[in-house]
């Protein structure tokens, strides 16, 4: 299908000069722009989405906490820092 698009100049170059390194057309870059802004097939898949292991060693609260309310532990976390109250 044709359509009219209008594009900034500054896009316009960037898009025939990127055109030219890969050797391919405008619209082919165009449509597979599109396809992968808009979530289509056709554009390279994405990764899926790991989350790094964030846990760290211990054996959970020290004992000293272990009975204690949340106002203790934040004052104990945020001691010199600026946090007491």
């Amino acid at each position: 299908m044709k359509t009219t698009v209008d594009i900034p100049d500054r896009l316009f170059k960037l898009l025939r000069v990127r055109a030219a390194a890969e050797q391919t057309t405008m619209r082919e870059l165009l449509a597979a722009a599109l396809q992968q802004f808009l979530g289509g097939s056709g554009g390279a898949p994405r990764k899926k989405f790991k989350l790094k292991d964030g846990s760290v060693r211990g054996n959970g609260l020290a004992e000293e906490f272990q009975d204690a309310e949340w106002a203790k532990i934040r004052e104990e976390i945020y001691r010199g820092r600026g946090g007491e109250q």
